[in-house]
């Protein structure tokens, strides 16, 4: 999905199986990220384009959160 008004479609069970998708692969990435950094011969830009993925997961966690949080008038 390249868009996040891709998601505005989708039905709230299908957003939380998404959500816990997402979830996985970001602990999946921060795992690996992890473990390149360990090795003292990793590469630099593999683990620069790791990272920037983990955050655009973390972006759409975070978007999938908002919209299954219901808004709470104060």
């Amino acid at each position: 999905m390249n868009s996040y008004s891709d998601f505005s479609m989708k039905s709230e069970e299908v957003l939380r199986v998404e959500l816990e998708e997402f979830r996985r692969q970001h602990r999946d990435l921060d795992e690996a990220i992890a473990a390149l950094e360990e090795r003292p011969t990793s590469d630099r830009l593999t683990i620069r384009r790791l990272k920037q993925q983990k955050l655009r997961l973390k972006d759409r966690i975070a978007w999938i959160q908002d919209r299954l949080t219901p808004d709470i008038i104060a």
